[in-house]
């Protein structure tokens, strides 16, 4: 069992304790640690009480809340966002995570969101935007008597501005880019991601109307069109656009979807404009120029008896929603906004996005098997409790403070509602790294993996556990080294017969429930959150496209304002070769992949690059699939300086290829290599003789894309490292939620 840091009253796991020291704890000029985590929740509740003396609060008053709140985060019973932790009561004092900006059908407008977004990444915030008013490509420009380039060209900008500034130099930029599905230029935003040199710091969804999934039950075709003229351009049949997003979702994992017309439905504010795009994660709709204050509850904090038997302390689970509330609209006020039209509209209105984590350790703690039917029941009973009382609490601040500004153009003020301090109060967030530290399990997800293995210092690896499950075991009496070990490299517990057979239904991971019974669970909390839930559908590798497509049309129907989904082993970022955690009795040193052995005779294509130091011959010889199985380049004459490089570059390029590593991501690694003497070949920039051979093997596989053959189970270790890949930082295992990355070993993540 993972052994706790105490510090005070605070106990931390290891885990957290490892992750706020690199990643939250404010740092001296030496990088050193200057302050505790003690100290950092003191921080931060000094910094958020102050809110109270904007409204008449007196010093002992305002120490009084201070004291509140403290506790309420060092008792790990709620968090709140990111960049609250880390900037409160420092000179950035930027304290939200979420943000939409407006993309204009111009040039002016179209940069100046740009260099807005560059301050809220450096400030620490996450950007959505809606590509929707752009015209489409080719369309007229008056101006210019030219043409647009359209959406997708401008989103390459975006990228590359976030690819320069790295937010608050602990959390790096994460956008959001959405289309609706009746824009001209919709075939090519579906399928944006298939290339995997570009747009990485984006997610991407499709806004799909009510009109369009009318059209898709019935068969029938629906309207492309023109944002900037309003006329009809064409149409398309909704069956095959829909087929088109289904099989890139579930080769790639994205394109995400956002039901636009639900998501407006619950629009507070509609006569102040509609809502166009989400946060990054898609759990937060947001008008242009809002922003939203998120944080947690940790659920599993509220429950009492023994681990199987355990019920919610309602009471107390009220208690700390009312004192969350009261903390995030102290934030609005405490919050130094990157931009002056963010500000206006965000105290305007006054979202705040309060959610859960722990789901899957409440039900486990109860005893409830994540995919049973019951495990709905209580979702929908958890999150109603949670919504009452933020919504009691809204209404005290309301009589208190005032309601929020732009009430009387509300919803709330048109059906004769009691006033209310805040437009939205509840939020369904990703909580990657404040579920770390929480030591819990993350926002409404099942568990990831029951154990997983964390490489430390010289290569030592250490098996993380879950505690819950290491205290079941150990007192049910089935504990021993060797299945904690076996959990480890499978990641399940499903075929381990030492199990009981009621724990194994109970420590179901995420890749052993349905895909159904995930969009079960994300419509239940749906019922009850103002704005959206973030959670991922999981499928198995072997899932089918129509099982995708059933999981699209069943989030719908159960009235979900969106859906995310997850194939194991369809992105890119995964790590195919990680070596078994099992190790050799002899040797104590893990198992390494070896290269396939080369067939006498092999086929393949040459390709011809123009680069800075003459014509570069890459050839790329096919397995028997028609995927590249070895790679060999060719400049110069034999002996030179170029020559040898391009040929070093190939043999190790082989090696890889022959030991089963993914052929996008030694792509990706070579391009945008540079040297002195940059080319153009065919319209696109060579930077460099490496560059050309990433370029050479990313068209061989934009032309082969069927020809990859996935590793087999043996060639890429244990279950559990394959689901999401391994921490480029640490090694321990990822886990992929809502679009992102996250390392329960030391915090990293990445969307």
């Amino acid at each position: 069992m993972e052994a706790s840091v105490r510090e005070g009253a605070l106990r931390l796991s290891e885990n957290a304790y490892r992750v706020l020291e690199k990643r939250y704890l404010l740092k001296d000029e030496e990088s050193r640690p200057a302050e505790t985590p003690e100290q950092m929740f003191r921080r931060v509740a000094h910094n958020i009480s102050r809110g109270e003396l904007l409204y008449g609060a007196d010093e002992p008053t305002r120490r009084r809340w201070e004291e509140a709140f403290h506790g309420l985060m060092a008792r790990l019973e709620f968090l709140p966002n990111s960049p609250t932790l880390m900037n409160a009561g420092t000179d950035i004092q930027q304290l939200s995570a979420c943000f939409v900006l407006p993309v204009e059908d111009s040039m002016d407008g179209i940069f100046e969101s740009i260099k807005h977004t560059a301050l809220i990444h450096k400030s620490g915030g996450g950007t959505g935007f809606s590509f929707s008013r752009v015209r489409p490509q080719n369309d007229v420009v008056a101006s210019t008597h030219g043409v647009s380039s359209g959406p997708l060209s401008f989103m390459s900008v975006f990228d590359a501005a976030t690819e320069t500034v790295k937010q608050g130099g602990r959390r790096r930029g994460a956008n959001m880019a959405i289309l609706r599905v009746d824009h001209p230029d919709v075939l090519d935003f579906i399928r944006a991601k298939e290339r995997t040199d570009r747009l990485n710091n984006f997610n991407i969804s499709v806004a799909v109307t009510d009109r369009f999934m009318e059209a898709l039950a019935g068969g029938g075709e629906y309207e492309l069109v023109n944002p900037r003229s309003g006329d009809v351009t064409g149409s398309l049949a909704a069956t095959d656009v829909f087929d088109l997003m289904v099989d890139c979702a579930w080769r790639t994992g994205e394109p995400g979807v956002v039901f636009i017309d639900r998501v407006n439905q619950f629009n507070p504010t509609p006569r102040l404009g509609a809502i166009e795009s989400t946060n990054p994660c898609g759990e937060q709709p947001l008008m242009p120029y809002e922003s939203c204050n998120l944080g947690s509850v940790n659920l599993a904090r509220f429950v009492r008896g023994e681990v199987g038997e355990g019920t919610l302390d309602r009471a107390a689970l009220e208690e700390a929603v009312r004192l969350s509330v009261r903390f995030l609209d102290d934030v609005i006020d405490m919050n130094r906004y990157p931009l002056a039209q963010i500000q206006e509209l965000t105290r305007a209105n006054r979202k705040i996005g309060l959610g859960v984590m722990g789901f899957a350790e409440l039900l486990i703690r109860m005893g409830v098997p994540y995919d049973h039917e019951e495990a709905a029941a209580v979702a929908e009973d958890v999150m109603a409790t949670v919504q009452r009382a933020a919504r009691k609490a809204s209404h005290g601040l309301a009589e208190e403070r005032g309601a929020f500004p732009n009430f009387a153009h509300s919803v709330f003020a048109d059906r004769g509602e009691r006033p209310l301090r805040n437009a939205t109060v509840t939020t369904i967030a990703p909580t990657g790294s404040i579920s770390i530290i929480a030591d819990t399990t993350s926002g409404v997800e099942p568990l990831f993996a029951i154990a997983f293995v964390r490489r430390v210092l010289d290569g030592e690896e250490l098996i993380d556990i879950n505690a819950t499950f290491e205290q079941v075991a150990r007192r049910e009496g089935f504990y021993s080294e060797a299945l904690i070990r076996r959990v480890a490299r499978e990641g399940s517990v499903q075929h381990i017969e030492e199990v009981p057979p009621r724990w194994r239904e109970v420590f179901k991971t995420a890749h052993d429930i349905s895909p159904q019974a995930h969009v079960r669970i994300q419509a239940a909390f749906q019922k009850y959150t103002d704005n959206a839930v973030s959670k991922t559908v999981n499928f198995a590798r072997e899932a089918t496209r129509g099982d995708v497509a059933e999981s699209f049309r069943l989030a719908y129907e159960l009235e979900c304002k969106g859906v995310t989904i997850y194939r194991d082993g369809s992105r890119d970022g995964q790590v195919l070769s990680t070596g078994r955690t099992e190790e050799k009795p002899e040797s104590g040193r893990a198992k390494r992949k070896r290269p396939r052995p080369r067939p006498e005779v092999m086929s393949g294509v040459t390709q011809r690059i123009g680069t800075g130091c003459g014509n570069l011959y890459v050839t790329i010889n096919e397995n028997g699939s028609g995927g590249p199985f070895e790679l060999f380049a060719q400049i110069g004459k034999a002996g030179g300086c170029a020559a040898s490089q391009t040929e070093a570059i190939g043999r190790l390029i082989s090696l890889a290829l022959r030991a089963g590593v993914d052929p996008r991501a030694v792509a990706k690694q070579l391009r945008g290599v540079r040297c002195p003497s940059p080319a153009w070949n065919q319209g696109e920039k060579v930077f460099s003789c490496a560059d050309g051979i990433g370029q050479a093997l990313a068209r061989y596989l934009d032309q082969h894309p069927n020809g990859i053959e996935p590793s087999s189970e043996a060639e890429v270790g244990g279950r559990a490292e394959r689901l999401a890949g391994t921490c480029a930082e640490c090694g321990s295992m990822l886990e992929y939620e809502s679009g992102c990355v996250v390392c329960r070993g030391c915090g990293f993540s990445r969307c």
